[in-house]
């Protein structure tokens, strides 16, 4: 059998852990908790496979619309992850980085959060890219404004360019997976996802396994990846 090609940046839209909850009769907080609880699992599988980048969306700017007591909720789980983790990421070889906005962060998790960036910095083991109060259009618009304050001249702006001014320098996606049977991108990555091939299983996401992972690989293996070339 021909070994499989794995895909070397995968994106995943963390969805479904709300519903997951509801229907195991838990609070939508323990759907989230389980949904980060299986973050670590799916991370560390997928960088050992093969997968060199893995962007995961954590929390959007729109999620900040959210009840209060979820959101915060949220944020003291991330700060939690950040600092219970720290290990995890460093034993495993994992360069942690994130992509977002900083407003309206609390400070608290921002200092978390620059502080597992640091500490993981060195890892050369996989990169994981956690996409936190992060919106699509918002990073297209910063990139802008970055461009714009750099001097750059018009001319000059290529889309090689342009990548290099976004959150992070990271390679344009190859698979995105949005778990939940959501047949949508939500405002997720639309810059790098410009030829990635899409894959929507049912699975809630903290019931999306490293089984399902694999189905993700072998459907991404049978596509025909053209980039705009007729064949």
């Amino acid at each position: 059998m021909q070994e499989l090609v794995i895909p070397k940046h995968v994106a995943i839209i963390i969805d479904g852990n709300g519903r997951w909850a509801k229907e195991k009769g838990k609070s939508r907080l323990e759907g989230h908790d389980a949904g980060n609880e299986n973050i670590k699992k799916i991370s560390k599988y997928a960088l050992e496979k093969g997968v060199k980048y893995l962007s995961i969306y954590a929390f959007s700017t729109e999620n900040f619309k959210r009840n209060k007591d979820e959101v915060n909720h949220l944020m003291d789980l991330f700060i939690l992850t950040f600092h219970k983790e720290k290990d995890f990421f460093i034993k495993n070889n994992i360069k942690v980085v994130f992509s977002g906005r900083d407003e309206p962060l609390p400070k608290r998790v921002i200092k978390a959060r620059d502080k597992l960036t640091e500490l993981t910095k060195d890892n050369t083991g996989g990169t994981l890219n956690m996409c936190l109060n992060y919106g699509g259009r918002a990073e297209i618009v910063d990139a802008t404004k970055k461009i714009i304050e750099s001097g750059l001249k018009p001319e000059e702006v290529t889309e090689e360019v342009f990548s290099k001014y976004l959150y992070q320098d990271l390679p344009d996606i190859d698979l995105m997976i949005r778990t939940s049977g959501e047949l949508r991108l939500s405002n997720f990555l639309l810059w790098q996802n410009s030829y990635a091939e899409f894959y929507f299983p049912e699975a809630y996401f903290p019931d999306f396994s490293t089984e399902d992972f694999d189905k993700a690989i072998i459907e991404y293996n049978k596509r025909d990846r053209r980039f705009g070339n007729a064949k």
